[in-house]
């Protein structure tokens, strides 16, 4: 097979870590992996621990092209890593395969998601990035809006008048312009 990176080298049979079979480009060090290669390898292997002490010598490259899968020859789709990661891994939903650009796997490994690349295709985590990323948006948000020490009491008055059995009542109360007035 072709790189479907840099169009340059050929995917030679190779394994990740010596652990998972996967196909490595001869030219651009980037990664093929079939999903049911990774999850055969985590079955066998559930107890297996990734290095919690990583440094990223390469810095990892993104590929910000479409690339074509090079299984199937159709798109693959990017998926975001984390919510606090722009990075985004190409997914070919075609065979269920993943390219891993250059240093991709050391990032995900640093990310604590090595033991998770199966689940990074996923619809669900897939949502839970952008329902994170929102609530990080709006945090920002509101600590430009209100301060971060504003913000911060606002939150912590917020999470008690959540618990409060009355909560309706005390927020009708606060939102009330005279609460002590009979007018409407």
């Amino acid at each position: 097979m072709n790189c479907t990176s840099c169009n340059n080298g050929f995917l030679k049979p190779s394994s990740i870590e010596g652990q998972f079979p996967a196909h490595t480009c001869t030219d651009c060090g980037g990664h093929w992996i079939l999903i049911k290669d990774y999850v055969a390898w985590l079955a066998r292997k559930p107890d297996y621990q990734f290095s919690e002490n990583i440094e990223i010598e390469l810095e990892s490259t993104d590929t910000k092209k479409a690339l074509i899968c090079p299984a199937s020859g159709s798109i693959m789709r990017k998926f975001r890593i984390s919510a606090t990661n722009q990075h985004r891994i190409d997914y070919s939903s075609t065979v269920a395969g993943i390219w891993l650009d250059r240093g991709e796997w050391e990032l995900l490994k640093a990310e604590g998601l090595a033991g998770s690349l199966n689940a990074v295709a996923t619809r669900q985590w897939q949502s839970k990035i952008r329902e994170n990323s929102a609530e990080q948006t709006f945090s920002n948000l509101y600590k430009d809006k209100f301060g971060i020490d504003t913000y911060e009491k606002v939150k912590e008055f917020r999470a008690w008048l959540n618990e409060q059995p009355q909560k309706a009542d005390l927020k009708a109360y606060l939102l009330a312009e005279d609460p002590y007035s009979a007018e409407i």
